[in-house]
């Protein structure tokens, strides 16, 4: 089953938790003074978008309050669709508190509108130990989990479990379930990074978002 199926299944998810997904900004302080963590300016939400004029008007929403916060704090976006139905808003911003806050902006909008239940997961990229990882915050669960890639379709499960142990003492609501650590793979990060479209302007690419399993053996 992949990771889109997982997250997606099971009841309606509450409106998002701001204390719990705020976390995050104080523990990526904390740690970047610790170990060797930096933070990135990537970070993205993957929700399942539904054939219906109330999206449609959600969708417009969405796309109005990134161009207004946009003009405040510089946040850049993009509008991905993938092959699996799903969609990602995908934005770029040095500052990791106005990633983490235009992030929690979007999933306000999403519970406003009663469409929670079609919220999968956030991403959040940092650099621990010179390479790129992800803490990706599910929010069926409510909890964040470390990913961390160490070549093609594989993960480093020692550096994840070393991570996920730092990210507990600084209190980051993380994952129990070792299980529930989906992998997530094609985060479309790259494509963000690498042009500088006009602000506010939603683009519509693919890419390919599918999950190995949790934990896959090195």
């Amino acid at each position: 089953m992949g990771l889109l199926s997982v997250l997606s299944g099971g009841s309606k998810l509450k409106k998002p938790n701001r204390d719990q997904f705020f976390a995050a900004v104080a523990v990526a302080g904390q740690l970047q003074g610790r170990i060797d963590l930096t933070t990135s300016d990537r970070a993205g939400i993957v929700f399942n978008p539904v054939e219906s004029s109330f999206f449609d008007g959600l969708s417009i929403e969405i796309m109005d309050a990134l161009r207004v916060s946009g003009h405040s704090t510089g946040t850049r976006f993009e509008v991905k669709d993938d092959p699996h139905g799903t969609r990602w808003v995908v934005l770029q911003d040095r500052d990791f508190d106005d990633l983490v806050s235009t992030i929690h902006l979007v999933g306000e909008i999403f519970a406003e509108h009663g469409f929670s239940d079609r919220m999968l997961a956030a991403v959040l990229e940092v650099r621990y130990e010179g390479r790129d990882a992800h803490w990706i915050y599910n929010y069926k669960r409510g909890r964040f989990y470390p990913m961390i890639p160490s070549g093609h379709r594989q993960r480093d499960n020692n550096a994840e479990m070393r991570l996920s142990a730092l990210m507990e003492q600084e209190k980051l609501p993380v994952e129990p379930d070792l299980e529930r650590w989906y992998s997530l793979w094609d985060v479309p990060f790259e494509a963000a990074s690498s042009r500088s479209p006009r602000r506010g302007r939603g683009e519509v690419n693919r890419l390919r978002c599918e999950s190995i399993g949790p934990l896959p053996s090195q």
